[in-house]
């Protein structure tokens, strides 16, 4: 379970794993594709690797 701020509905909401649709490891961190509970598909990057680009990245 993790909280994620909706950009559609403008909501501050937790996250269960029953909403989570795929994880993906990659060089920048752990890609999470989710449902909001709104309806929206988004995605939200973690982990320790997320946490490093975030201190060191310009522009997403």
């Amino acid at each position: 379970m993790f909280d994620n701020n909706c950009q559609v509905c403008a909501s501050r909401v937790l996250i269960f794993p029953s909403q989570i649709t795929s994880l993906a490891n990659t060089d920048h961190g752990i890609v999470i594709t989710f449902t909001c509970w709104c309806g929206t598909e988004q995605t939200q990057v973690m982990g320790k690797a997320a946490s490093a680009d975030r201190n060191h990245s310009v522009a997403a």
